[in-house]
């Protein structure tokens, strides 16, 4: 597993998962102009007890605020699909 997913996953591990995958899409955006800072595009699928009540935007914001500096220094673009356990 690479370092970046390795360092994603231990920090969405704070919003406690009931299931979670993290893939590098960064291969799919050799060339992209987003892709020349060296920051990969990931995607985040994650059943979490956290989310619960929460509208899209807000599930969207925990997520990120979990992932705290990496949004600037690893991650260039994120998908995101965030459940609440009710929803899986």
């Amino acid at each position: 597993m690479n370092r970046r997913i390795e360092s994603i996953r231990a920090r969405l591990a704070t919003l406690a998962p009931l299931e979670l995958v993290v893939e590098d899409e960064s291969h799919h955006h050799v060339g992209h102009a987003g892709a020349r800072d060296g920051r990969g595009h990931f995607r985040v699928q994650i059943v979490s007890a956290a989310f619960a009540g929460l509208a899209p935007l807000a599930r969207h914001r925990v997520v990120y605020a979990a992932l705290g500096e990496l949004m600037q220094t690893d991650i260039h673009a994120l998908s995101i699909q965030a459940r609440s356990p009710n929803e899986v």
